[in-house]
């Protein structure tokens, strides 16, 4: 009865956060990539099979291999990363017309562009593990 009640838990949990990570994608301020990781690990132990969904999903899928493999993010995730978020700070910022909505969102704006910028790239990270073997 516990495993059942765990494995629904589970199930409820990973769906919100899946639900939060799609909404991420279009909403800057909620980050897309930790809820979709975390859906992850929780449908891996309520429904493996929904997590080998999920981790073959078009849209979902490099995120979560790119973190499993610790091989970073690929330039092309990159760059339609940061277009996205870009384009969509634009967005909101017209038509929200506050300045300090603006300023708020040009911090999250920048905040999240250093972060992609600073992850590690997947050629630089394979580089450094085939330097160890």
């Amino acid at each position: 009865m516990k495993s059942s009640l765990k494995k629904h838990l589970l199930f409820v949990l990973g769906s919100l956060a899946l639900i939060l990570g799609a909404v991420g994608i279009f909403i800057p301020i909620l980050p897309t990539t930790p809820f979709v990781i975390c859906a992850a690990a929780c449908f891996g132990t309520a429904s493996p099979a929904l997590a080998r969904k999920l981790e073959n999903n078009r849209f979902f899928g490099e995120y979560i291999r790119n973190y499993r493999n610790k091989c970073g993010i690929s330039r092309k995730a990159r760059i339609r990363g940061l277009v996205f978020l870009w384009t969509a700070l634009l967005v909101s910022a017209l038509l929200i017309r506050h300045i300090h909505m603006w300023l708020l969102l040009s911090a999250v704006g920048i905040a999240v562009s250093i972060h992609l910028l600073t992850i590690g790239r997947k050629r630089d990270i394979q580089n450094v593990r085939s330097e160890k073997t």
